[in-house]
């Protein structure tokens, strides 16, 4: 194997690929970046054997064949090499040349044939969406994503669609994250995605609006396809939650206020809550205005923020501060609708002028 390529190009892939490499592997293949020449491309692969990321990059391929180079010292020496432009070559005895302005590197290979194979996906149902729309689902749910492993299938998203429509969901047991978007394709597909493969696909999607992202779900495995990379995951087994039966249908208050002032609001009285000073924040919703307060051993702490709503009477209500601010925050929009039935009801906050996300935070019980 023998080939010349831009070094910024090849770093590119090296960095987006190292994502899916092992850290630490009893199989020093799965610790490597499967290189492979063919036909003036050249393909790189990562593979965990939960995760897999492949992509494609134009050489000009002098000999065609393949190795495993270890991904961390690969991606280093790539990335410091004084030219732009590099020559790697593979000799007979797994020595791997790589060369490039006044840089010279030898490193030791790996066959090929020990890199483990990506799984075959079956039984494939396939969706398009543009990448803009889908990483803003994922960024509107992946907080609420459980980080306890008690039942694995909430550590992912569910995805599910239903008349033309998908639907994402986190849930972690105190709280709810829902968004859902129109989609040309009409099937019928339940699946959860696991938290650390969206993080991953966030990072790999890029902004531009125009370009679009395939995702085909198997029985046991999902690929995402774009941008001249394919992601393939296993999807998490297991029932998660009936998250509909979650969210509040009947209401005793309705308020809409302003995203930025009740966050700030929010962060301004949590500045006396620490790990150790740990305290709920307690609001009194009222029908022009919101009282927010935090007591903790070091002191107290009230601010106030002005609402719409209608109420014949206040509604005290307390919930974990960190909940209700990353529920704000990924909001996306100049104003809530806070919608309250009661103090240990759990609380739905939607976007002003639709359901296009739904949020719930359960509340804290306090004392009097």
């Amino acid at each position: 194997m023998k080939f010349i390529c831009e070094k910024n190009k090849l770093v590119e892939a090296l960095t987006n690929v190292q994502r899916a490499v092992s850290q630490r592997s009893t199989i020093a293949a799965l610790e490597g970046i499967l290189l492979k020449t063919e036909n003036d491309c050249l393909t790189l692969c990562g593979y965990n054997t939960e995760l897999g990321i492949t992509t494609q990059i134009e050489v000009s391929v002098q000999k065609e064949g393949s190795v495993v180079l270890n991904a961390h010292f690969l991606t280093d020496i790539i990335r410091k090499l004084s030219g732009d432009v590099v020559e790697i070559e593979k000799q007979d005895d797994l020595v791997v040349k790589i060369i490039s302005g006044t840089s010279k590197f030898e490193l030791l290979g790996i066959n090929a044939d020990e890199f483990p194979s990506l799984p075959s996906v079956e039984s494939v149902s396939s969706f398009t969406m543009p990448v803009n729309v889908l990483k803003n689902m994922i960024k509107q749910t992946i907080f609420a994503v459980s980080e306890m492993d008690t039942k694995p299938v909430h550590t992912g998203t569910l995805f599910e669609i239903k008349d033309k429509t998908l639907t994402l969901v986190s849930v972690d047991g105190y709280r709810l994250a829902l968004r859902q978007e129109k989609i040309k394709e009409d099937l019928e597909l339940s699946f959860v995605v696991p938290g650390k493969t969206l993080r991953e696909i966030l990072r790999l999607l890029p902004e531009k609006e125009e370009e679009i992202v395939t995702v085909s779900a198997g029985m046991r495995h999902i690929i995402f396809s774009v941008n001249n990379y394919v992601v393939i995951s296993r999807l998490l087994e297991g029932e998660f939650i009936d998250y509909k039966s979650t969210i509040p249908e009947k209401s005793k208050m309705e308020v809409s206020i302003k995203t930025d002032d009740f966050l700030n609001s929010i962060d301004r009285v949590s500045l006396l809550i620490t790990d150790r000073l740990k305290s709920p924040v307690k609001c009194i919703f009222a029908k022009d205005s919101v009282h927010v307060s935090c007591i903790t051993p070091i002191g107290k702490a009230d601010d106030e923020v002005a609402c719409t709503g209608k109420a014949k009477e206040e509604l005290e209500i307390a919930f974990n501060n960190k909940y209700m601010s990353d529920a704000l925050r990924n909001a996306e929009t100049d104003e809530v609708k806070i919608t309250l039935s009661g103090p240990l009801s759990p609380i739905k906050i939607t976007s002003k002028d639709g359901d296009s996300f739904i949020f719930i935070v359960l509340p804290v019980r306090v004392k009097s």
